[in-house]
């Protein structure tokens, strides 16, 4: 049987959707077997209606009670799920049998709703269409992040990292957090690159503590379950209450989507396209670096590097018009907010300097404004100034913003190979 769910956290009250998913791994136990490690599935990033990170969970579990689970679970979504909040509204679904039918259809339905937007009324044809056990609460926005765990769950070939999440005792939500941060760069050090996005160096930050009133006390993202156990084995902190290892869809760039043109890229969606820096970068108020970007058709849209993203922007700032580049990130009010960039060719940049003296071979000064260069020695003269290449501040390869502006669907690079990658930590 495959239980998933979604929308039972919220921004200003707390809870966490993968707690809820932790407590029934184990409380489910009474009545079955866990069949695997269960899913964290990160939906759309760019949905602006999400909850907090827009994650969905789902479990499978081997059983002779079915009806039984689902009473345990209905009772622990309508005991936990922040119903008070306007913007939580749980879904989920139970899937006992399924054919190839409704594998296929689910499969599919998981991929867009990663990378699309998906109305309810969609997630609502889909259960009525294969007549579906599920239930939705409030205006039911929670069914589509559960049939499209659901969906992972059934669709097992994509691509997948792990995370650790340990969780507090509920005494402590909502609580300031106690880690000791030197035990993090411990772990940190004795696990990079197996595990990242602990820490961020260059910012001098640790990120894998959140800050929000929820019941996770940190994560520890990585390539195994041995390498993310291994992490948090050496973090140490308050007394937790539980933990749990999810297989997800972090870390793998799942939700961009390749495109030709900007007249294929649409707000709330997220690309990966290739094009020409077509404007000297420019930073506004509120420390934000933008340039426009134009594509192979000519067609230009303006692209961001947001304050958020901290030293990401000092190398945005180095690009210049004719730079070759592949942008990946996401769109919202026609501007593509930068994750990744892929510096491919780099234009010769030139500077204006006084000529030089064919005679003695120094640099001429200037006679005047509009009067040309002369050599006061030689008396030669030249009626304009020559360019010189300027060396280029910035390398080809790609480059990607630091751990504390990563979204949790971006691939850190490294876990790119067999290209120059600059890797940011």
């Amino acid at each position: 049987m495959i239980i998933s769910f979604d929308d039972t956290d919220s921004r200003s009250l707390g809870m966490c959707t993968t707690y809820l998913g932790a407590l029934l791994m184990d409380e489910l136990k009474a009545y079955g077997k866990p069949a695997d490690l269960p899913l964290l599935i990160r939906l759309n990033p760019t949905i602006p209606f999400k909850t907090r990170g827009n994650a969905a969970v789902a479990i499978k579990i081997e059983t002779s009670e079915p009806e039984k689970v689902k009473q345990h679970v209905i009772q622990k979504i309508e005991e936990l799920a922040q119903m008070e909040d306007e913007n939580t509204n749980p879904g989920v679904v139970f899937l006992e049998n399924n054919n190839d039918e409704v594998k296929n259809a689910l499969a599919a339905f998981f991929k867009r709703a990663v990378q699309h937007v998906i109305t309810i009324q969609k997630a609502k044809a889909l259960i009525e269409k294969y007549e579906l056990d599920a239930r939705g609460y409030k205006n039911s926005r929670g069914l589509i992040g559960a049939l499209a765990a659901c969906g992972a769950m059934l669709e097992e070939e994509w691509d997948h990292t792990y995370e650790y999440l340990s969780y507090r005792q509920k005494k402590a939500w909502g609580t300031q957090r106690f880690v000791n941060e030197n035990s993090v760069i411990r772990a940190d050090d004795a696990t990079y690159p197996h595990t990242w996005d602990n820490r961020d160096i260059a910012n001098n930050m640790v990120v894998c503590i959140p800050h929000s009133p929820d019941p996770v006390l940190y994560g520890i993202r990585g390539k195994t379950p041995e390498y993310v156990s291994h992490a948090a084995s050496m973090i140490e902190g308050e007394v937790t209450e539980r933990y749990a290892i999810y297989k997800t869809n972090q870390g793998t760039d799942m939700h961009l989507i390749p495109a030709e043109s900007i007249n294929n890229l649409q707000d709330m969606e997220s690309y990966i396209i290739q094009g020409f820096v077509a404007s000297a970068p420019r930073t506004i108020e509120g420390g934000h670096t933008l340039f426009l970007f134009r594509d192979k058709e000519g067609k230009e849209m303006e692209c961001a590097a947001f304050e958020p993203t901290k030293n990401f922007r000092e190398l945005i700032r180095k690009l210049t018009p004719g730079d070759y580049i592949t942008l990946h990130g996401s769109v919202k009010n026609k501007t593509l907010n930068i994750e990744k960039i892929d510096v491919m060719e780099l234009a010769e940049k030139y500077k204006s300097v006084n000529p030089l003296c064919p005679k003695c071979e120094k640099s001429m000064k200037s006679a005047g404004k509009g009067q040309g260069y002369r050599c006061r020695r030689c008396k030669t003269r030249a009626d304009i100034a020559t360019k010189s290449k300027v060396e280029r501040e910035i390398k080809t390869g790609i480059y990607e913003v630091p751990p504390c502006a990563r979204r949790h669907l971006s691939m850190p690079l490294i876990r790119k190979e067999g290209k120059e990658i600059h890797p940011s930590r």
